[in-house]
């Protein structure tokens, strides 16, 4: 099955195994990937725009040995 376009918030959250107030505070600091607002006012995040946050937060952090 193809992976969807947009993730929830809670599944997000799930995926990357983070509590919501840590998700917020990154989100505070411009950290988090970005995430859209629904009219809803449901959050959701591109599956891109996590692929590319993971990249980057793998490309900064040092390789333990």
């Amino acid at each position: 099955m193809a992976r969807p376009l947009a993730v929830k918030l809670a599944e997000l959250l799930a995926e990357i195994r983070m509590i919501p107030s840590a998700s917020y505070r990154l989100r505070a600091r411009n950290q988090a990937p970005r995430m859209l607002k629904l009219p809803n006012g449901e959050l959701h995040c591109r599956r891109a725009d996590l692929d590319a946050w993971w990249q980057a937060c793998e490309r900064e952090t040092p390789e333990w040995r």
